[in-house]
């Protein structure tokens, strides 16, 4: 349990002294999100993200709205060789081939989906029934790092050649978007029963 100076008590995971930490968590992460564009930014950043801390992506997040087109997936899927060479010296984002690369790749998917499905939102959403799952999780310590619906949303990413969406990315990814609710139960940003 975390509580600041207004007495509202959050998620333990959330460092108070971090102010962009902080709105994150009270303002975006667990909020149910339709949105395309946001999406795409969050799948990626989740993906960025592999290996590192989300304090670190976090911070970077500005530079990678600039760096990706502010996460439009028409214009990333577009990017050519030589969009990836600037982007390797971006020193807003992480510049790690295969992330960059995957970004693109997974932009161009990502219009496959909208293609085949109407939108990436309602093809995400399907994977928890259209609506958001709650935890009833007391401590972080009890909430998983993958779930049977994040194993089945990496399984399908991949099979149409997504890159860096494993089951714990994919969960990362289903808890910031929404499509979970995973705020512990003493957390003021948990939604009502």
């Amino acid at each position: 349990m975390q509580t600041d100076r207004v007495s509202r008590t959050r998620c333990a995971w959330v460092p108070l002294q971090d102010p962009l930490y902080v709105a994150y968590h009270d303002e975006e992460w667990g909020v149910p999100s339709h949105d395309e564009r946001a999406l795409y930014e969050l799948l990626t950043l989740e993906g960025a993200q592999a290996g590192l801390s989300w304090s670190t992506i976090l911070h970077k997040r500005e530079g990678y709205r600039s760096a990706f087109a502010g996460f439009d997936a028409e214009a990333v899927a577009r990017f050519e060789q030589r969009d990836v060479e600037r982007l390797l010296g971006d020193p807003g984002i992480v510049r790690n081939r295969l992330k960059v690369e995957s970004a693109v790749g997974n932009a161009q998917r990502v219009l496959e989906i909208r293609e085949e499905h109407g939108s990436f939102a309602e093809y995400v959403w399907r994977f928890v029934g259209g609506g958001p799952l709650v935890g009833s999780w007391s401590t972080v310590g009890e909430i998983p790092a993958e779930t049977a619906e994040s194993r089945a949303l990496s399984k399908d990413l991949k099979q149409r050649g997504f890159r860096f969406v494993g089951p714990t990315v994919c969960y990362a990814f289903m808890q910031a978007a929404g499509l979970v609710d995973d705020h512990t139960l003493d957390c003021f940003r948990r939604a009502p029963a």
